[in-house]
């Protein structure tokens, strides 16, 4: 014999009442019961007989298969989509917990939507609050990526102290061969590659306990390697890298644990490619990234990150920038040692080729830059990919460029062919820029007046007054 199917539909009920305008004592009067059962049904607590959802249908004049066919399914999917917000990511939430939550808890789950809403538009808001306040001249907000980036630029993004003691343990390392030998040997701990699935969201951890080092296998080679040079940093040069934070004023504590993170980043990469040795390769090499990465076994990225680098006193080379960007303009990364006033506020000029780098994956493209003041720059972009590592495997896609001043531009093997007469124009951004007749315009610049297009619309997307 089949088992009948019971139907409990609290948020629809709720749902259909309010829209009603009702109270709980109004629909019970409408439906001939007793405002307690109404509250029962609402809370589901008990379920729907065909009577009452046949009176329902008749008194409101409802199709019947509304009401019994939702059944709390739309707050059920409403709830699924909030616990899909990262904030939730290592939280294991099935389907069928969801469910029974919005069946047997109606109220709960009106409470949790609500207050996800409200933290939502919570979150909006101080995003714009932020956004107005940096944007006002002297009235920037505590911003820790801001000032991590302003500790790096001041000091031209080089420190030859962590330089010197990353050079000393780069020659201990290569006595034992790799840096998996010297970690066995200095510190007792073993290297582990395990699936990303084991590792659980890190691509590297320290297992003091068990004496290893567990890195992701889905990291390239040369990911794995700077990982553990990362943490060899950790391990022997914290000292120094607190000897340079102290000479830094920060605002905010994730001001000051963001530049220790890029401290320790920078010792890794000098581990990996020690000043003198890298120093003299680049020179030898004109620059070439690519070719520098493969004599280091370092990624591009590693490696046109450690160019910027390259100012140590008495052994300087070429300064460069380098910026790294995502598909929607948004800046990861930047480091200034070549003077190129990079946009502090909105986004970047268009015409640059770094953000065109996306149409042409993995290759490099070249390009001669001026500046509306008349400075002129060479830059080369390029996209590079973080993560995957395997099928499904989710991957970042961004692109960097990195450049120099037309003064030394010479130096670099990718300028054969370039003449720096076919710069393009850019600006640093459009509300700085006045370059009046850019097509790729977004917006116009700060104290010009707009003409109006009743009888002209000019060719560039604003037309300016002279005055």
């Amino acid at each position: 014999m089949a088992t009948e199917r019971r139907l409990y539909v609290g948020p629809s009920l709720r749902r259909l009442r309010r829209d009603q305008g009702l109270t709980q004592a109004d629909m019970a009067a409408d439906l001939e019961v007793s405002a307690s059962y109404i509250a029962l049904l609402e809370r589901n607590h008990r379920p729907l007989s065909a009577e009452m959802l046949l009176r329902l249908a008749q008194t409101y004049k409802l199709d019947m298969s509304t009401l019994a066919g939702s059944a709390g399914g739309e707050d059920s999917a409403r709830l699924e989509a909030v616990l899909k917000d990262p904030m939730f990511a290592d939280i294991d939430l099935p389907s069928l917990e969801t469910a029974d939550v919005t069946t047997n808890f109606p109220g709960i789950t009106e409470a949790l939507l609500r207050l996800y809403t409200a933290y939502r538009e919570e979150q909006l808001a101080l995003a714009d609050q932020d956004a107005e306040a940096r944007a006002e001249a002297g009235q920037d907000s505590p911003d820790p990526v801001a000032e991590s980036r302003r500790f790096l630029a001041a000091r031209r993004n080089c420190f030859p102290s962590l330089d010197e003691a990353a050079e000393r343990l780069a020659q201990a390392v290569a006595e034992q061969d790799s840096l998996v030998g010297y970690l066995k040997v200095r510190h007792k701990l073993k290297v582990r590659r395990l699936p990303t699935s084991v590792m659980v969201g890190s691509t590297r951890r320290l297992d003091r306990h068990r004496g290893e080092i567990l890195l992701d296998d889905g990291l390239d080679t040369a990911s794995q390697v700077f990982q553990l040079a990362l943490q060899l940093a950790y391990l022997e040069m914290r000292g120094d890298i607190d000897a340079v934070c102290e000479g830094g004023s920060f605002a905010t504590e994730s001001g000051e644990r963001l530049t220790r993170r890029a401290l320790a980043s920078y010792a890794a990469a000098a581990i990996l490619m020690p000043y003198t040795a890298f120093a003299r390769a680049v020179e030898t090499r004109r620059y070439d990234v690519e070719a520098l990465a493969r004599q280091f076994g370092t990624s591009f990225e590693q490696t046109a990150h450690r160019l910027t680098t390259l100012q140590k006193p008495g052994q300087e080379r070429v300064p460069f920038f380098f910026i790294r960007v995502d598909p929607a303009g948004n800046v990861s990364k930047r480091l200034d040692g070549a003077g190129f006033p990079f946009a502090r506020h909105g986004g970047g000029c268009p015409l640059w080729s770094v953000h065109q780098a996306f149409s042409t994956p993995r290759q490099i493209v070249t390009q001669w830059l001026e500046l509306p003041d008349g400075q002129k720059f060479f830059s080369i972009a390029r996209t590079v990919t973080a993560g995957g590592g395997g099928f499904g495997a989710q991957r970042v896609e961004r692109a960097i460029a990195l450049g120099c001043t037309a003064e030394h531009a010479a130096r670099l093997i990718y300028t054969q062919g370039q003449p720096a007469q076919a710069a393009t124009p850019i600006g640093v951004t459009c509300r700085l820029c006045h370059r009046t007749e850019c097509m790729a315009r977004s917006a116009p610049p700060m104290g010009r007046q707009i003409l109006s297009d009743d009888i002209r619309r000019t060719s560039a997307p604003f037309g300016f007054s002279d005055s």
